[in-house]
């Protein structure tokens, strides 16, 4: 028995796809591996709707099944929007939508993947998580504030992510498939912006070296300052950045890298 909306005609109401919405939330992740990444997650969301949906007909839930269960990976934040296509799909076309949902989950968990990280992932956590350890490095609270207030923002919009897809369906694939890039782009600029804004007031390293010759007193840093400002907390950031890209070279290794180089360098009176 189908539970009607008199507006659009839609079997799922708002408060069963906010409950699919949290589903997603909460499980997106959950036996998360290399050989299909959150496909499992995505199954295991889809779950509920399919064994209604397909509840008299046990091939054709077999069917989907399999289908859900191929290997998937987005950014968790985009991916309520794909959860809500395919319940779209599925509800209209039934097993007829296998193809177009497989289709589409593997066309489009790239370049979602490619936004949602861009923002999600890189821009605002390296935009507020940069003002609070700048923060907190004053003494201000305000600044981890600010951030527990964002993610939790955050948390609240994505709740309404699937409800998009799903009442957009296809059509919301069509009208944002040509502004992935340019948006992925636009985004892509303005996070190396900040970082590069970031660079000279987070960062502190000075050259302590001074140079004397009878009266004449030189400081190293005064010298590199008037050449290129910064240009040491930008060397530095540029090392750690290089490092980066090496073979078996990871984050943890690189803060430990820094810290020695850090604490070799002070004794020897480099930097101050």
């Amino acid at each position: 028995m189908k539970m009607e909306n008199t507006k659009n005609n839609q079997e799922l109401t708002q408060k069963e796809l906010f409950r699919y919405s949290l589903r997603w939330m909460l499980t997106a992740q959950i036996c998360w591996n290399y050989e299909r990444m959150m496909a499992a997650g995505y199954l295991n969301t889809m779950l509920p709707y399919m064994k209604k949906k397909y509840k008299d007909k046990p091939n054709e839930l077999k069917e989907m099944l399999e289908m859900e269960n191929q290997f998937f990976n987005v950014t968790p934040h985009m991916g309520h929007f794909l959860v809500g296509i395919d319940l779209a799909m599925q509800e209209k076309e039934g097993t007829k939508a296998k193809e177009v949902v497989s289709g589409l989950k593997t066309g489009l968990m790239g370049p979602f993947s490619g936004v949602g990280d861009t923002i999600f992932g890189v821009l605002i956590p390296t935009i507020i998580g940069s003002i609070a350890a700048y923060m907190g490095v004053k003494g201000d609270i305000t600044g981890v504030i600010i951030a527990l207030l964002v993610n939790i923002a955050i948390a609240v919009a994505r709740i309404f992510f699937l409800p998009i897809g799903y009442k957009q369906g296809t059509r919301l694939v069509n009208d944002f498939s040509d502004k992935l890039t340019a948006l992925t782009e636009s985004a892509t600029l303005l996070g190396i912006t900040v970082i590069g804004a970031l660079v000279p007031t987070v960062i502190k390293a000075n050259v302590s070296l001074v140079y004397k010759s009878g009266e004449v007193e030189m400081k190293l840093q005064e010298i590199l300052d008037q050449i290129v400002p910064s240009i040491i907390p930008v060397a530095l950031v540029g090392l750690v950045y290089w490092l980066l890209g090496k073979k078996g070279m990871t984050s943890t290794k690189a803060i430990l890298l820094v810290m020695v180089l850090s604490i070799v360098l002070y004794n020897l009176k480099f930097l101050g």
